[in-house]
């Protein structure tokens, strides 16, 4: 089953949620907690690692995989291994788990050999894992029952309840459990991993070129070194650089030392707080029916492309604020709009009014992809009322 989570509660909740998902089936089954956007370049001594854990699991220990530190690095936390597990060769137990340390200490764990990088992976005893959040995580384990117990089916989706959810703490499994637990273990492995935590990582996983520069899209450089360049919508060109990360995204450009990548976050932060649509929305931001993406804007307009997947088709719905034109460019498009249904080919459009009730729908075997032209004195994508929509969604 993939249980979606209805809010962001960090990692403690969601692996709970996970974990008692898995009780349903399996009460004394093996959970492994992997993050989505790693990467592995040693796949054969990741599973050896797998292995390890998972028979460190079964003798009842919550284990965590370290990552050998191939240099000092300041922008992971780190752990340091115990007593070696008896019958569990490879495996320890956590005598501590250190916070991102600075420069100086950051150095002097790697030279003492005792420390791992906290990768953020997990292989826990379901059974286990519940009975220790039950001791020190009362409240939030209650929130996740809740939310499992009153889940819905949808399609091949467990969607957790969103009120019980919503009242669990959000905190992350090493603040939850993993720092105060006793049956901590750790498996230490060298596995080719980076957490992509950064632009910068993208360019020491990356395949160089000549100068050491990994690019991605339609870049040209000159006398550039070491640098990690990409462009999504347009030429990037650089001349005479080193050490840079420079990344176009359509809608914002970013420019940065490379060891200095990571302070994104603080551009993000007062993006943010300043309320700018940059901070929340991709130029393209996918949807259960296909995606769309803002071609260009300005004072009371918007155009996007979008694109609807074989088949499926969006909620009916109404807008307060805004009109808008459907222009088919590809594909065949069945519209509703008010009471009238239609069938719209390519090169044909349509309007639907200020507070209309309409739907778009792809009834064909291809992408169907047009262009809409949005006008009004409010273009939030908040500005919807659904009627009906097949994913469930009701915002």
């Amino acid at each position: 089953a993939i249980a979606l989570e209805p809010v962001a509660r960090n990692t403690a909740p969601a692996i709970t949620a996970a974990a008692l998902v898995i009780a349903e089936q399996d009460p004394d089954g093996i959970l492994l907690v992997l993050p989505s956007d790693h990467v592995i370049r040693d796949p054969a001594a990741f599973r050896t690692a797998v292995e390890t854990a998972c028979e460190s699991a079964r003798r009842g220990h919550l284990t965590t995989f370290g990552i050998v530190p191939e240099r000092p690095e300041t922008g992971f936390g780190y752990i340091r291994r115990g007593a070696e597990l008896d019958g569990v060769p490879g495996a320890s137990r956590v005598a501590e788990f250190v916070e991102k340390p600075d420069i100086a200490r950051a150095r002097s764990f790697v030279r003492s050999g005792e420390y791992s990088w906290n990768s953020g992976m997990f292989v826990f005893p379901v059974r286990k894992l519940l009975d220790e959040m039950a001791l020190h995580q009362p409240e939030l384990l209650e929130a996740c029952r809740g939310s499992v117990r009153n889940a819905r089916r949808d399609l091949t989706f467990t969607r957790l309840d969103e009120t019980a959810f919503a009242t669990s703490p959000s905190i992350s499994i090493d603040h939850a459990l993993m720092e105060k637990t006793d049956s901590a273990a750790v498996v230490a492995c060298e596995i080719g991993w980076s957490d992509v935590g950064s632009w910068a990582a993208l360019w020491e996983i990356g395949e160089g070129d000549e100068q050491n520069n990994v690019t991605l899209g339609d870049v040209v450089l000159q006398d550039v070194e070491n640098s990690y360049v990409r462009a999504e919508t347009k030429l990037v060109s650089a001349i005479g650089l080193r050490d840079l990360v420079i990344v176009e995204a359509g809608d914002a450009v970013l420019v940065a030392p490379r060891e200095r990548a990571h302070e994104v976050q603080q551009i993000v932060g007062r993006l943010d707080a300043e309320g700018r649509v940059e901070a929340e929305l991709h130029p393209r931001v996918y949807r259960p029916w296909g995606s769309y993406e803002t071609v260009t804007a300005g004072d009371r307009f918007q155009v996007k492309r979008i694109s609807v997947k074989p088949g499926e088709k969006l909620s009916l719905q109404m807008h307060h604020h805004r009109a808008e034109h459907w222009i088919v460019v590809q594909g065949t498009a069945r519209v509703t709009r008010g009471d009238e249904q239609s069938l719209l080919r390519e090169n044909e459009s349509t309007y639907i009014p200020l507070g209309t009730t309409h739907r778009l729908e792809n009834p064909g075997k291809t992408d169907l992809i047009l262009i809409e032209v949005q006008s009004g004195n409010y273009l939030g994508e908040d500005d919807i009322v659904r009627f009906d929509d097949i994913y469930g969604r009701s915002d």
